[in-house]
């Protein structure tokens, strides 16, 4: 159901030791994301949000709290169970791209296919490659390695391997932090258009309110706190963050 809960946050805090100080980078944050909806979260460097999203993907556990993804409680899963979650349900596009160096575009986009003993060259794998190939605009270059291809389509190919497994949510920090202007607006089209055509849901890490604006709603996180929330709704074309900035100026950011 496309309306659905698919990710919960119940009061999460996560608390840091520095020295001899404890440090609050999250401080009881809440919130809900239904299936098939891009999110922002958006702040200022050190507000907590790579946190949070860290927190939400099952990279990291909360001090106290609770996130539930797609009915389990990451929280309470062992080790095992939260890495097993992780590859079933979650993709991941970071600022730095992490391909294989060794590896050309094909076999980078198939990784998730490897590791969990899939053959990607034959069958219903092949032809999901092929899909998010075309997607993100690499035919014809799969037989290139990440250093004979620009930065921005490094990031198209990171943005397949995410995908290619068809994740319950798509969660992205920063995916355009390493890219000029017009190529990191290409990404934001790219991921806006895997939400509204395949109904992938998506939460995306941003300090750039143009990033944001992709977004059908934004929570703006602050202190470790979710400050405010910004309901612009799917927009199929005018994507201006002309009005998100404004109210970002209203909040004093």
């Amino acid at each position: 159901m496309r309306d659905a809960v698919i990710l919960e946050a119940r009061n999460l805090t996560k608390r840091y030791r520095l020295g001899t100080r404890d440090v609050d980078a999250l401080r009881g944050v809440s919130l809900q994301v239904r299936r098939g909806e891009f999110v922002a979260l958006m702040g200022p460097s050190g507000s907590g949000k790579s946190t949070l999203l860290q927190l939400l993907g099952g990279l990291d556990r909360p001090t106290s709290g609770e996130v539930v993804l797609d009915g389990e409680v990451v929280s309470h899963l062992s080790d095992a169970e939260a890495t097993r979650l992780r590859r079933e349900k979650t993709g991941f596009v970071f600022q730095f791209f992490n391909l294989i160096p060794l590896l050309d575009v094909y076999e980078n986009v198939a990784l998730p296919y490897t590791i969990a003993g899939v053959d990607p060259r034959h069958g219903d794998a092949a032809d999901r490659i092929r899909e998010v190939l075309e997607l993100v605009d690499l035919q014809g270059r799969e037989r290139n390695r990440p250093d004979q291809l620009s930065a921005g389509e490094q990031q198209r190919v990171a943005l397949a391997r995410a995908l290619v497994a068809k994740p319950a949510i798509l969660l992205a920090d920063e995916p355009t932090g390493n890219l000029d202007y017009a190529t990191g607006g290409e990404i934001l089209d790219e991921l806006w258009h895997s939400c509204d055509a395949l109904g992938q849901t998506i939460v995306l890490v941003t300090h750039d309110a143009r990033a944001a604006a992709h977004a059908d709603r934004v929570l703006v996180v602050g202190d470790g706190k979710i400050r405010d929330e910004i309901e612009l709704g799917r927009r199929s074309t005018n994507r201006d963050a002309g009005p998100l900035i404004a109210r970002l100026a209203q909040l004093g950011l």
